[in-house]
């Protein structure tokens, strides 16, 4: 069993300045600091709850894409350090209702990373996006019934958090029929 999967990013480009600490063997705390960009907090802060993770981020910039995109690279950074190393369940699935949403999330951690999703009030697709690009992630985010997009976000996430804990707890053994998939890079 690999050790503990505490993993810190920090991002600095000309718009943005995030630090980043994900602990995937968490117990759902979530400090968030990310320039008065309160509905992206909120997020963050249900995503660790779900996953139980404990996630700390400070971020600033000169607008709300930009500090959601990078936060979203630090994370899913971060999120392919803490499974690297380990043997992980790889799949986990969920779906949540939120009120008048109902939203499916499945993920693989299969190192490759796709991205398919509904109709998910922005800057949250793109965050998603960046962050199954930045994970080496598989994730599917399906919205089968939702008008409030606040509600639908919020499922998403949740459902996302609750796939997220489900894929990375560890396990013994081959999942994959090609075994255990050996790649060096120099």
């Amino acid at each position: 069993m690999s050790g503990r999967r505490i993993h810190r990013v920090k991002r600095e480009t000309r718009e943005t300045r995030v630090v980043l600490s994900l602990n995937a063997d968490g117990s759902g705390k979530c400090t968030c600091e990310v320039d008065g960009l309160q509905m992206l907090k909120h997020m963050l802060a249900t995503l660790a709850r779900y996953a139980s993770f404990d996630l700390s981020v400070s971020a600033v910039g000169d607008m709300e894409h930009h500090i959601s995109e990078d936060v979203a690279i630090c994370l899913g950074i971060a999120l392919k350090r803490c499974i690297e190393d380990a043997s992980v369940k790889r799949i986990g699935s969920a779906t949540v209702p939120m009120d008048d949403s109902l939203v499916l999330v499945s993920v693989d951690l299969s190192g490759r990373s796709y991205f398919a999703t509904d109709d998910i009030m922005e800057p949250f697709g793109h965050f998603l996006s960046s962050l199954a690009a930045n994970a080496a992630i598989n994730l599917h985010v399906v919205v089968i019934r939702g008008t409030d997009h606040h509600h639908t976000v919020e499922a998403s996430f949740k459902a996302l958090g609750i796939a997220l804990r489900q894929a990375i707890e560890r396990r013994t053994g081959d999942l994959s029929v090609k075994g255990n998939v050996m790649l060096e890079v120099d």
